[in-house]
């Protein structure tokens, strides 16, 4: 059993805030005993504007520190979404742009790996590429293992591309965490929790959203089955919720639904 923690918060451009909001939620998630801890996409800061350059911050930063001294001292691991610096120039070649990651850090404090998000929200409006630059699709899946379960990631606007999740699954993944702060529109949190069950389903894995609080964003954290049940979902405000994930439960449903073992085609990147 692996005992993981959603913290649906709500996220500043104030760098030096988040982190104390970091802060509060790993101390709820060591009260009750979490093995992990999962925020969303931007947790490190956030303006619901465009996020770019200017919210970047290096990995050996004070928002990764901070996740790294957390994660000892509570003895939790954490999957969080961050803003790197970038090393291509932006359209127009004006100034740098900024990656969209996803970092891993186990619960001895180390780090274990980076996400950086590859398809970019050049859609419903808005160009997240005038800002940031994509990370590289043929890089190997995150993945971390947490007890008895292997946990990879895909951010946001992955969502919408079913192949971002089946090499995660690919990859070794029993539960898919889709950090987000997913933008409030008409029929967004339907798309956000249709998409969340249909990856899922189709990847005999249980798919967990963490949505960002806050305006502009929809929230709506959700947690689906590998059956397609959805165990956990949340309004629009911020809060903290707790799941015990069983790894029996997911194998059962595996022997009934081999969809992965039956499958003909491969994903290969481009």
């Amino acid at each position: 059993m692996t005992r993981v923690t959603v913290a649906q918060v709500e996220v500043s451009d104030d760098h030096e805030a988040n982190r104390y909001m970091v802060a509060d939620a790993f101390a709820a998630a060591a009260a009750v005993d979490a093995d992990l801890l999962v925020l969303p996409e931007y947790a490190s800061g956030y303006h619901r504007h465009g996020v770019g350059i200017e919210h970047a911050e290096p990995l050996d930063g004070p928002f990764v520190s901070a996740l790294r001294t957390l994660a000892t001292q509570y003895q939790v691991a954490v999957l969080a979404g961050t803003t790197l610096p970038g090393a291509d120039p932006a359209p127009g070649g004006e100034g740098r742009r900024a990656v969209n990651a996803v970092v891993a850090v186990d619960a001895a404090g180390e780090l274990a790996g980076v996400y950086r998000k590859v398809h970019l929200y050049d859609a419903f409006g808005s160009r997240e590429s005038d800002r940031l630059e994509p990370g590289p699709a043929d890089a190997e899946p995150l993945t971390l293992r947490v007890g008895d379960l292997t946990f990879g990631v895909i951010t946001c606007y992955d969502l919408r591309f079913p192949e971002s999740a089946r090499r995660v699954a690919d990859a070794g993944a029993d539960v898919l965490v889709v950090p987000a702060a997913w933008v409030d529109g008409p029929l967004k949190a339907e798309h956000w929790r249709t998409l969340l069950t249909a990856r899922a389903i189709e990847n005999t894995v249980v798919a967990i959203g963490v949505g960002m609080a806050g305006k502009g964003v929809t929230g709506r954290s959700v947690l689906v089955g590998p059956d397609g049940v959805v165990g956990l979902e949340m309004d629009e405000r911020p809060q903290f919720r707790t799941v015990d994930l069983d790894p029996e439960q997911l194998d059962a449903v595996r022997r009934v639904n081999p969809s992965l073992a039956n499958r003909r085609y491969a994903v290969v990147p481009r």
